[in-house]
């Protein structure tokens, strides 16, 4: 069986938003209106509504960070997360918490970075060698 994740949330501006997730994060653009657009997020819907960003607080604590939560994400193989983390830092998105790995050595390493969109809306990326390893523990 396959499945899609779908998330639909706020954004203050979306000729912003199409500028960030289209042209820096590089997703495909899908149906739009007035209020609303829809994007391909790595394979997964998101849609992006014009009003209030929800509110986020930094309440995760998540090896030796605290992150801000609720946030959104996704988990990429390690050579799509490095080229990511590529064209994030050439287009000079400031990074909440730079590209780093997290529980090295143990089960689960990975990769993350978190950064938010031009409404404030946080987003991790997760990088993975081995796709097994995501609920590994």
């Amino acid at each position: 069986m396959r499945s899609l994740f779908h998330l639909a949330y706020h954004v203050t501006d979306l000729d912003q938003c199409r500028q960030f997730y289209g042209g820096v994060l590089g997703c495909e653009e899908g149906r739009s209106t007035d209020t609303w657009v829809d994007f391909d997020f790595f394979g997964h819907q998101i849609s992006l509504h014009l009003g209030k960003p929800f509110e986020v607080t930094r309440t995760g604590k998540v090896g030796d960070h605290m992150v801000m939560m609720p946030h959104l994400g996704v988990v990429l193989p390690l050579d799509d997360w490095f080229a990511l983390s590529k064209r994030l830092q050439d287009a000079g998105i400031a990074f909440d918490i730079p590209p780093v790995v997290r529980f090295e050595g143990e089960p689960g390493e990975q990769r993350t970075m978190f950064f938010f969109d031009p409404s404030g809306n946080p987003i991790e990326v997760k990088g993975f060698k081995d796709f097994d390893g995501v609920f590994a523990h």
